[in-house]
Protein backbone atom coordinates (compact mmCIF):
# COMPACT_ATOMS: atom_id res chain seq x y z
CA UNK A 1 0.00 0.00 0.00
CA UNK A 2 0.83 3.54 -0.97
CA UNK A 3 1.11 5.65 2.33
CA UNK A 4 -1.51 7.90 1.21
CA UNK A 5 -3.77 4.78 1.14
CA UNK A 6 -2.64 4.02 4.49
CA UNK A 7 -3.68 7.46 5.34
CA UNK A 8 -6.99 7.32 4.00
CA UNK A 9 -7.77 4.02 5.83
CA UNK A 10 -6.38 5.48 9.49
CA UNK A 11 -8.60 8.77 8.94
CA UNK A 12 -11.74 6.72 7.91
CA UNK A 13 -12.28 5.92 11.75
CA UNK A 14 -13.39 8.83 13.60
CA UNK A 15 -14.30 7.69 16.86
CA UNK A 16 -11.35 8.16 17.89
CA UNK A 17 -10.53 11.36 19.31
CA UNK A 18 -6.79 11.11 18.33
CA UNK A 19 -7.66 9.78 14.94
CA UNK A 20 -10.31 12.68 14.46
CA UNK A 21 -7.11 15.25 15.16
CA UNK A 22 -5.08 13.39 13.23
CA UNK A 23 -7.77 13.51 10.18
CA UNK A 24 -8.68 17.42 11.04
CA UNK A 25 -5.07 18.01 10.68
CA UNK A 26 -4.16 15.72 7.79
CA UNK A 27 -7.26 17.98 5.83
CA UNK A 28 -5.32 21.54 6.96
CA UNK A 29 -2.29 20.26 5.33
CA UNK A 30 -4.12 19.27 2.48
CA UNK A 31 -5.96 22.59 2.33
CA UNK A 32 -2.73 24.65 2.73
CA UNK A 33 -0.89 22.82 0.21
CA UNK A 34 -3.23 23.15 -2.57
CA UNK A 35 -3.82 26.77 -1.62
CA UNK A 36 -0.11 27.81 -1.79
CA UNK A 37 -0.36 25.26 -4.80
CA UNK A 38 -3.36 27.37 -6.51
CA UNK A 39 -1.46 30.46 -5.54
CA UNK A 40 1.98 30.12 -7.29
CA UNK A 41 -0.10 28.72 -10.19
CA UNK A 42 -2.16 32.20 -10.69
CA UNK A 43 1.21 34.24 -10.22
CA UNK A 44 2.98 32.26 -12.75
CA UNK A 45 0.06 32.49 -15.30
CA UNK A 46 -0.37 36.44 -14.47
CA UNK A 47 3.79 36.14 -15.16
CA UNK A 48 3.40 34.31 -18.43
CA UNK A 49 0.45 36.41 -19.41
CA UNK A 50 1.93 39.15 -19.36
CA UNK A 51 5.30 37.97 -21.21
CA UNK A 52 3.17 37.07 -23.68
CA UNK A 53 1.79 40.13 -24.25
CA UNK A 54 4.77 42.38 -24.16
CA UNK A 55 6.56 39.94 -26.45
CA UNK A 56 3.65 40.71 -29.01
CA UNK A 57 3.76 44.08 -28.39
CA UNK A 58 7.59 44.93 -28.46
CA UNK A 59 7.81 43.09 -31.85
CA UNK A 60 4.66 45.05 -33.14
CA UNK A 61 6.80 47.85 -31.86
CA UNK A 62 10.54 47.25 -33.10
CA UNK A 63 10.16 44.44 -35.70
CA UNK A 64 10.79 40.71 -34.65
CA UNK A 65 12.98 39.94 -31.38
CA UNK A 66 15.90 37.61 -31.21
CA UNK A 67 15.66 34.96 -29.09
CA UNK A 68 17.91 36.19 -26.47
CA UNK A 69 15.29 38.94 -25.70
CA UNK A 70 12.19 36.42 -25.78
CA UNK A 71 14.02 34.74 -23.10
CA UNK A 72 14.41 37.60 -21.27
CA UNK A 73 10.81 38.55 -20.65
CA UNK A 74 10.14 35.44 -20.42
CA UNK A 75 11.67 34.60 -17.44
CA UNK A 76 11.13 38.26 -15.52
CA UNK A 77 9.17 38.04 -12.58
CA UNK A 78 5.89 39.88 -12.60
CA UNK A 79 6.98 43.15 -11.42
CA UNK A 80 9.74 43.81 -13.90
CA UNK A 81 7.21 43.07 -16.89
CA UNK A 82 4.52 45.40 -15.56
CA UNK A 83 7.61 47.93 -15.42
CA UNK A 84 8.66 47.47 -18.98
CA UNK A 85 4.80 47.10 -20.24
CA UNK A 86 4.57 51.10 -18.60
CA UNK A 87 8.64 51.88 -20.61
CA UNK A 88 7.10 50.90 -23.95
CA UNK A 89 4.45 53.66 -24.12
CA UNK A 90 7.29 56.21 -24.19
CA UNK A 91 10.50 54.38 -25.46
CA UNK A 92 12.13 55.07 -28.56
CA UNK A 93 14.08 52.10 -28.58
CA UNK A 94 14.35 48.27 -27.32
CA UNK A 95 16.96 49.16 -25.70
CA UNK A 96 14.86 51.77 -23.97
CA UNK A 97 12.48 49.61 -22.70
CA UNK A 98 14.37 46.66 -21.20
CA UNK A 99 17.26 48.90 -19.30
Amino acid sequence: LRLSEIFCRILEHDDDPIMSTLQRTYQKGISQGISQGLSQGISQGQAEGSANTLLRLLARRFGPLDIATEQKVRLAPLPLLELWTDRLLDARSLADVLA
